[in-house]
C-alpha cells in the first residue's frame, strides 16, 4: 500500500494489511489492526537549507550515547534502540533518524522486546523524499486519516442538517438521495456557500459506498491539490464527491443526484 503524505513531503509503501491510525499532529502512525507486530510511526520535519537533514543525523550521532550509523535500502540512518516497560510487559523501541535536503525524516518501529524490525526497516527502505524540482504527483492512494476526518465531519453535518429540516432519519440508503435533494431544493443554502454543497456530496458519496460493492474512499493527490473521492476497486471509474454538486451550484446550474446514481451505477456495471 502507498502512503504519500500531507504536502507530498516524502512516500512511502506499507504492508497490504497494514493500516493508517490517527496519532498526533505532527505524526504517522501505522499497523496491522488484526494481528499487531508493531506500531511505526514516521514525522518530517523542513530545515531552513539543503543540509538540514544530514546536520539532524549528525546531531543524533553526537549528542546521544548508543546510536550509530546503518543504511536501510539507499538511506544512511542514525540508529538506536530505546527498551520500557507498560502494564508488566518490555517493548523495544527501534529509531531511525534519515532524510534528504532539507526534510529530515524520523521513524520509530515499537514492538515487544526481542522481536525483529525488519518490517519497519522494509518499509524504510521505500521511503522517497521530494524536493522543490521534482514534479507535481497526480496518483490516487489508500484514504489518508486526514480526509477520513473531513468525510466524517462533512458527513455528521449533512446528516445533522437533514434530520433537522425533515425530521426524518438518514442511513446513506439510495432511497436517502431524495432527503438530499429535498434540502439541496429547500432554498435554505446559496451558491457560496462551498462547504454545505460539499457535505452534501460527501453524504451522496456515503449512499455509493453503501449501495455498490467495491466503490470505496480514497484519496488524490492532484498537485497542490489533495482531496477524498471514491473509486470502484481496482478501475478507472472515479467519482468526487465534493465537487459533484459544488462545481453545478456554483456555475448555476442544477444537480440530479438521481440522475448521477444512475449515470454511476452503469459506469459501474460496464466496468464489471
Amino acid at each position: 500500500m502507498k502512503y504519500i503524505s500531507p504536502g507530498a513531503w516524502f512516500s512511502l509503501k506499507y504492508p497490504d494489511d497494514w493500516r493508517e491510525f490517527e496519532d498526533t499532529e505532527d505524526s504517522f502512525l501505522f499497523y496491522n489492526p488484526d494481528k499487531w507486530t508493531g506500531n511505526f510511526r514516521i514525522s518530517a520535519y523542513q530545515g531552513e537549507n539543503a543540509g538540514y537533514a544530514a546536520e539532524c543525523i549528525e546531531y543524533e550521532i553526537q549528542q546521544n550515547r548508543g546510536v550509530r550509523r546503518v543504511k536501510v535500502g539507499q538511506w544512511n540512518c542514525a540508529y538506536s534502540t530505546e527498551s520500557f516497560q507498560e502494564n508488566g510487559a518490555w517493548y523495544t523501541s527501534h529509531l531511525w533518524v534519515t532524510g534528504k535536503g532539507n526534510i529530515s525524516i524520523e521513524c520509530s518501529f515499537t514492538v515487544p522486546k526481542g522481536e525483529s524490525a525488519k518490517v519497519a526497516e522494509d518499509i524504510i527502505a521505500t521511503l522517497q523524499v521530494r524536493g522543490k524540482g521534482d514534479k507535481p504527483l497526480k496518483e490516487v492512494i489508500p484514504v489518508r486519516v486526514l480526509e477520513i476526518n473531513a468525510i466524517n465531519e462533512g458527513y455528521d453535518w449533512a446528516v445533522s442538517t437533514i434530520k433537522k429540516q425533515l425530521t426524518k432519519d438518514f442511513t446513506a440508503c439510495a432511497a436517502d438521495i431524495d432527503s438530499i435533494e429535498k434540502v439541496m431544493d429547500s432554498g435554505r443554502f446559496n451558491r457560496s456557500q462551498r462547504q454545505a454543497w460539499e457535505s452534501f456530496g460527501i453524504a451522496f458519496g456515503a449512499i455509493l459506498v453503501n449501495e455498490m460493492d467495491g466503490m470505496d474512499w480514497v484519496t488524490v493527490i492532484d498537485g497542490k491539490k489533495e482531496f477524498p473521492a471514491l473509486r470502484f476497486g481496482r478501475t478507472g471509474v472515479m467519482v468526487y464527491p465534493t465537487e459533484l454538486i459544488w462545481n453545478r451550484i456554483k456555475n448555476g446550474k442544477s444537480c440530479s443526484l438521481k440522475g448521477e446514481f444512475e449515470r454511476i451505477r452503469s459506469e459501474v456495471e460496464e466496468a464489471l
